[in-house]
């Protein structure tokens, strides 16, 4: 099976090793790759195949947590719109970073580097992680990016490379998307954004997770900080 630099990065972030496995062979495997889409989830099959050494998994909660850590880290999103409290069962989800072409940004992969004062993301790959991902509001504020550095310069030690220093910002942009407890602020579908001009929170707005999900693979490609 083969995996991109995209998804790879991804899953060397803070992820649970079930959590891998789910994606690697009960996920990705029944997803088509021109569209991302997979088939849809069963928990039956899911639960027989983590369970392939010793029984660890009985319950589809089980599983669906294991799902909202690819969702946290932007591995996966859901074709439609669901609640997150309920069944993921015979859901089909989208897996965005798999429709990233090998050679896309090339050379975002070259250099490693610990994160500085005067960090920005790589502007062209905020605005693909970002649609692929249905994340709808993809400006950000400079406190957002000020958080973002700031949180990373307590931790020298840790070296990206732009294209994995951009990929942990649009996933913490989206884990601030997805907050609760926020003011003044729009809810569409189960993202948030700010009250401004050109952001209403109606019909067609919710539709573009669903858009976005949807293009084939011409479209070039830690939910939290960690």
């Amino acid at each position: 099976m083969n995996i991109n630099q995209a998804e790879q990065s991804a899953l060397q972030q803070a992820l649970s090793n079930d959590a891998r496995v789910l994606y690697l062979l009960g996920i990705k495997t029944t997803a088509d790759s021109k569209t991302g889409l997979t088939l849809p989830l069963n928990y039956k099959n899911l639960i027989k195949l983590l369970n392939a050494k010793e029984e660890k998994f009985t319950l589809g909660r089980q599983i669906n947590s294991l799902i909202k850590e690819l969702l946290n880290i932007g591995l996966v999103t859901f074709e439609h719109e669901v609640e997150l409290n309920h069944s993921f069962n015979g859901k089909t989800l989208v897996l965005p970073l798999m429709l990233m072409k090998k050679d896309d940004y090339s050379k975002l992969h070259l250099e490693w580097q610990s994160m500085h004062m005067a960090w920005q993301p790589d502007t062209d790959l905020l605005s693909d992680l970002a649609k692929l991902m249905g994340i709808i509001d993809q400006e950000y504020s400079v406190q957002e990016l000020g958080e973002f550095i700031s949180y990373w310069l307590s931790r020298p030690e840790s070296h990206f490379t732009q294209f994995q220093w951009t990929q942990k910002f649009v996933f913490n942009l989206k884990h601030k998307r997805l907050a609760h407890g926020v003011k003044n602020v729009h809810k569409v579908g189960q993202q948030i954004v700010p009250v401004k001009a050109g952001i209403v929170a109606d019909d067609n707005a919710k539709k573009l997770v669903e858009k976005y999900s949807k293009k084939d693979s011409s479209i070039k490609s830690d939910s939290t900080n960690t």
